[in-house]
């Protein structure tokens, strides 16, 4: 584990890297456990939502798509999240399994196309975590900002993996606080 430093930039930035790896040293059947769990977990623990806002798993993150579907059996539509531009909040598209996908700029697969829609919920996928309800994402801060801009706020759900939990991410001034953490252990309202 990293050590904190007077440089909380610089100690994040090799705190993400290290929280990456862990998560990429899971094999590929230990993910899709995991993620099923956390899916039962989402399932028991949250209303269905009317708009649900997931990401699309890279760097393996949980796959929460199962969640998705589930929800979508039930009327909940789902919505993938789109970079509109550099220092703004994220919008959202409507997504089924069969919208068109293409890589943005950071190689995340997004909808290119179609209808902004306003999510009452979020799927949040976390890097590191702490039970203070603050996730470490990828530096960017596109929840951060997307999150203070939307009234009301969605819930903001953060999911991950136990093997990302830290005693503290060492929270900014301008990190929001999630509404709920949920991994394989369970959910938890923060």
């Amino acid at each position: 584990m990293v050590e904190p430093n007077e440089d909380n930039t610089a100690w994040r930035r090799v705190l993400r890297r290290e929280m990456v790896a862990r998560r990429a040293a899971l094999s590929d059947a230990e993910h899709a456990v995991l993620s099923a769990r956390i899916v039962e977990h989402l399932l028991t623990s949250l209303p269905v939502p009317g708009v649900i806002a997931f990401c699309w798993p890279i760097k393996h993150e949980p796959d929460v798509r199962a969640v998705v579907e589930r929800w979508g059996a039930l009327g909940a539509r789902a919505a993938l999240p789109v970079v509109v531009a550099e220092e703004a909040p994220l919008a959202f598209r409507l997504w089924t399994a069969d919208t068109p996908l293409v890589a943005d700029r950071y190689g995340i697969p997004t909808p290119a196309a179609g209808d902004f829609v306003r999510p009452d919920t979020i799927l949040l996928p976390l890097n590191g975590f702490d039970a203070a309800g603050y996730r470490l994402g990828y530096g960017g801060g596109f929840f951060d900002r997307t999150l203070a801009a939307l009234s009301p706020r969605p819930l903001a759900v953060g999911v991950g993996f136990e093997i990302n939990r830290l005693d503290s991410i060492r929270p900014a001034s301008h990190d929001q606080r999630l509404d709920w953490i949920v991994t394989e252990a369970g959910a938890a309202r923060v």
